[in-house]
């Protein structure tokens, strides 16, 4: 592959580093820097992407500099909620979180966990089962839906309902949001980018964090691109439709990991 090649080839990928590396620091900003380094890296020895797939190169060697850097943690300046955070990722199983993410968010198979982490396909696999027992375990929550289409909403209220949360309601518009989360305030917001009388659920939350502060966020749409330009804060759980019941739960897991709501409990 040439260099231009290589740099296009990365360019397509990168959007979805970004998404992965936001969704395990739970920080936009700490997620971006390690995408950085991992880029750096690449341009100081182009051998790092000597494989097949450019997707599980740019994976891999963006773990490379995860685990040599100790995972740390930025404490200086660090507010209640990612002081929380890191409390309860300190209590996970070594590298369960990662590869759920790998597995959940970003659809990969257990064997390109594998060769990602550089562990045995089976070591995957029990990882992310780990994973998905100890923070389904972990907190439960108030979550507030907003979604447009029936079916989607019901299914999305089965699967949070499941896992012990509790629903606050079902927001088809924008304003209906806005008047759902000020009657009932949720530790957590499920949106959908569309919505039925051509608001948009972005601007709906927007709304709502500037009112009410911060809240964690998962945004569902069939258009991820459209949230992955750099050129704007950008959420750190976003899943693309259609999405599977695994991915749900483990955003949705993964953003309560980021709530700060004395409404939380554990569980």
């Amino acid at each position: 592959m040439t260099a231009a090649d290589l740099a296009k080839s990365i360019s397509q990928e990168l959007p979805y580093l970004r998404r992965y590396a936001r969704a395990l620091t739970g920080s936009q900003t700490a997620g971006d820097n390690y995408a950085a380094a991992t880029l750096e890296a690449i341009l100081s020895d182009r051998s790092l992407m000597n494989v097949d797939d450019t997707r599980i190169g740019l994976f891999r060697t963006f773990h490379a500099i995860w685990q040599s850097s100790g995972q740390p943690v930025e404490t200086e300046g660090q507010n209640p909620r990612e002081a929380r955070a890191q409390a309860h990722l300190r209590r996970l199983t070594p590298n369960s979180r990662e590869a759920l993410l790998l597995r959940t968010i970003e659809e990969l198979r257990f064997d390109q966990i594998g060769q990602i982490m550089q562990i045995p396909q089976s070591e995957a696999e029990e990882l992310v089962g780990i994973a998905m027992d100890e923070m389904s375990q972990t907190i439960a929550g108030k979550v507030m839906i907003i979604e447009d289409e029936t079916i989607i909403a019901m299914d999305l209220k089965g699967i949070v309902q499941a896992m012990a949360h509790e629903v606050t309601g079902v927001a088809r518009t924008h304003k209906a949001a806005v008047k759902l989360a000020h009657d009932i305030r949720p530790d957590l917001i499920l949106a959908d980018i569309q919505l039925a009388d051509g608001s948009s659920g972005v601007d709906a939350v927007n709304e709502l964090l500037t009112e009410m502060g911060e809240i964690p966020v998962i945004f569902i749409t069939a258009f991820p691109e459209r949230l992955l330009t750099g050129d704007r804060p950008e959420p750190a759980f976003l899943i693309s439709k259609p999405y599977s019941e695994e991915q749900v739960r483990s955003a949705v897991s993964q953003a309560m990991f980021f709530a700060s709501t004395e409404g939380l409990s554990a569980v």
